[in-house]
């Protein structure tokens, strides 16, 4: 069976669609989480000039001196700011060590939603930090703010359609990320000459599943992102004209007892005439409020649940532990055994 991330048409959710057009959606949502975890979104709604503002934005801070840019790294455990090449180990998200933990050669921008985005609401200042902003450019904060709210609604339209693909009341999720954690992190995949030994096995970003929810992925239409098959097969994908790539959350895969998955994937350096490709991407981590608990939704337990419920903060806390500040993560066994066991590309 060719391994395939199938392309939707969400238009259905997203304006007036009929019953029957959400019902068809659906049923396509529930095939591609079961099967593959991924899948690419059209008919979205985002607007293409918002996408060309954002992109220009990325590149006016990317472009940025390196000592510039590392003035806007924020200590943890506060996930906003800037992360400078090899700063992180995505593998130990999930607990596996790779010869090198500090490999990941990405260069990172995280902005999220804060406290005061929710005067009314008790949050705290750690899961909902205020953001930073690069004061050297004053252009840059309207357009991300833009998509930042653009790929938000794309998620909340998602959810919407997630509860349909499961058969939950409509706008079942929503009392889960109404005042959701979420962060945007954008990244930069290129080092200038000279800081990497292009050997054949550089790591844009290591093996990783997301943790929360859902993922919105806007990215450049360059190789390099891969996906683990269920064949255990490493597969090359790249984002269809217009389409937005998504794929689902740990807590997804919770709540859904592992009915629907949270696909490993990685980021492999496009390499051209001994030098890196440069590519760009941009994923909204829609990945529930703070304090929700997520237990396996009870159409999904079965013979009994695979996990013990966590509290999305809990869930986030013990994760982020692993990238970005390298303590390997233990409770990831299920995970960790599909990265170890993974083949590489044929």
């Amino acid at each position: 069976m060719t391994f395939q991330v199938p392309i939707i048409d969400i238009s259905a959710f997203v304006g007036e669609g009929g019953a029957e057009d959400r019902a068809a959606v659906a049923r396509a949502i529930d095939a591609a989480c079961s099967t593959v975890g991924f899948m690419q979104i059209v008919g979205h709604g985002v607007p293409p000039g918002v996408l060309d503002e954002f992109a220009a934005a990325l590149d006016g801070f990317f472009g940025l001196e390196l000592e510039v840019k590392k003035r806007y790294r924020v200590p943890p455990p506060i996930n906003r700011g800037y992360s400078p090449p090899k700063s992180e180990s995505l593998s130990l998200s999930l607990g596996v060590e790779q010869a090198s933990r500090m490999n990941d050669f990405f260069e990172a921008f995280n902005i999220g939603v804060a406290v005061s985005d929710h005067p009314g609401l008790a949050l705290s200042a750690v899961e909902y930090a205020e953001n930073v902003w690069p004061a050297e450019l004053p252009e840059f904060r309207d357009p991300v703010r833009a998509y930042f709210a653009e790929a938000g609604r794309v998620a909340r339209t998602l959810a919407g359609a997630f509860a349909q693909a499961l058969e939950l009341p409509a706008g079942y999720f929503e009392p889960f990320i109404d005042h959701s954690q979420d962060v945007l992190r954008m990244n930069n995949y290129a080092l200038p000459p000279g800081t990497v030994d292009l050997d054949g096995e550089l790591t844009g970003m290591g093996e990783h599943t997301d943790y929360g929810i859902l993922t919105v992925l806007w990215a450049d239409q360059v190789a390099g992102l891969q996906v683990l098959g269920a064949d255990g097969i490493w597969h090359d994908v790249a984002p269809a004209d217009g389409a937005l790539l998504v794929n689902l959350g740990d807590l997804m895969a919770r709540w859904t007892n592992e009915r629907w998955l949270s696909t490993l994937h990685r980021v492999k350096p496009p390499v051209v005439d001994g030098t890196i490709r440069r590519r760009r991407s941009a994923a909204y981590f829609c990945d529930g409020n703070a304090d929700a608990l997520i237990e396996t939704l009870p159409s999904c337990i079965g013979e009994g649940s695979k996990y013990e419920p966590v509290t999305v903060a809990e869930h986030l806390r013990v994760k982020l532990a692993g990238s970005r500040y390298l303590q390997p993560n233990s409770n990831a066994t299920r995970e960790a055994a599909r990265v170890l066991a993974a083949q590489q590309p044929q």
